[in-house]
């Protein structure tokens, strides 16, 4: 065995936690200039640096790239050479020229059946009979109430004998909206042959007068026409009966916005009355809506008194507010006002301190004590 020394300045220059250890060598952090080598006592050629150990490498740099190695100092997630790799680019992308024609000749074949195929069912399924309406029994309609069967299957009249799925649904429904009873409509096909029709109609709220003409109008102001009577009506009652008072102030040339304000005001006007449950509306017969401001409704009264008394009616002035209020005050005077004035026609309540109380034309008013003012006779106020 033969011993080689090393200079001591060398060796100081080799720290322990620079080392790369493995199998029990020791490798330098750098090298060192001027190194000599020395085999069998036979001097060799200086070198400038030491060779690369692959795994000391692969060991000390494993975590700043984050790969792992395997014991040969491979990375792990890299295939080795020779070892079997999958490739499907040449399955799906032919290579050759013949291939690649082959492939796109079978592609626009299925394209080209595909679409054959659909013109097919398309054309069996518009013009093959199975799929045409045969009669108007085939329109099936629901929800209807106040319009007759005859008058919702006039809008269908086009669509007797034609094909089902030529039917304009969209439209169909618009046209059925359009008409005043008509507050939402549904049209659906029924396969094979059928059409189904569900409509949700409007609820009239009172009667309203414009001139001598008596109709209906809902909530939103929507004018109806007073329901006609039909044998044939298909699930619509044949006698129809309503209680509402009857409206005055809205006409049908008034836009809608205008017409749904005022039914507002009138609806306002019930709902205070009946407040606390006692139906108080039951007794208004008519209600004036001509001025916003000031409610005028005809409220019935006793029998007449005489044969002077024209009646038990009594028109009072309400105003735009508190109505229930005012119509206890009208309430609890009201016998008081009839026994002096026979011939009483209406009461203003607008003022908070007296009552203005008009007769009827060629009427004596008495002087009143009750705070109540009568007004001059047939004079307006």
């Amino acid at each position: 065995m033969m011993t080689v020394a090393i200079p001591r300045a060398l060796a100081q220059d080799v720290r322990s936690d620079n080392l790369f250890s493995k199998r029990g060598s020791a490798v330098l952090d750098a090298p060192e200039p001027e190194r000599v080598a020395f085999h069998s006592g036979k001097r060799r050629a200086a070198v400038s640096e030491m060779p690369p150990r692959r795994a000391s490498y692969a060991n000390d740099y494993a975590d700043d790239y984050g790969d792992s190695f395997d014991e040969d100092g491979e990375p792990a997630g890299k295939q080795r050479r020779g070892g079997l790799r999958l490739s499907v680019r040449g399955v799906l992308f032919p290579k050759t020229l013949w291939g690649r024609i082959a492939l796109g000749t079978a592609l626009l074949i299925l394209i080209a059946g595909s679409i054959a195929g659909v013109l097919a069912v398309r054309s069996y399924l518009l013009h093959d009979e199975h799929f045409t309406v045969p009669d108007s029994a085939a329109i099936q309609i629901a929800g209807n109430s106040h319009m007759t069967r005859a008058q919702l299957l006039s809008v269908f009249g086009e669509d007797v004998g034609r094909n089902v799925f030529r039917i304009p649904l969209a439209q169909r429904r618009a046209e059925l909206e359009s008409l005043p009873w008509v507050a939402h409509a549904t049209v659906m096909r029924l396969l094979p042959n059928r059409v189904r029709v569900a409509i949700i109609e409007r609820t009239p709220a009172a009667f309203v007068r414009e001139g001598s003409r008596i109709g209906l109008v809902d909530a939103g102001g929507v004018l109806l026409d007073v329901p006609a009577q039909d044998a044939d009506s298909g699930g619509a009652s044949t006698t129809t009966h309503y209680s509402f008072p009857v409206v005055t102030g809205i006409s049908s040339a008034d836009p809608l916005a205008v017409r749904a304000a005022r039914m507002k005001i009138y609806l306002g006007f019930l709902q205070a009355l009946d407040a606390t449950g006692e139906n108080l509306s039951q007794r208004v017969s008519e209600v004036d809506l001509s001025d916003p401001e000031d409610v005028r409704a005809i409220i019935a009264g006793s029998a007449p008194s005489s044969a002077v008394d024209r009646g038990g009616d009594i028109l009072v002035h309400f105003g735009d507010e508190d109505f229930l209020e005012r119509y206890r005050r009208y309430q609890a005077h009201l016998a008081e006002w009839r026994a002096q004035y026979p011939r009483l026609a209406s009461v203003d309540l607008r003022y908070e301190r007296q009552a203005v109380l008009e007769m009827h034309p060629g009427a004596v008013a008495p002087s009143a004590d009750d705070g109540s003012t009568p007004a001059a006779q047939g004079a307006p106020r």
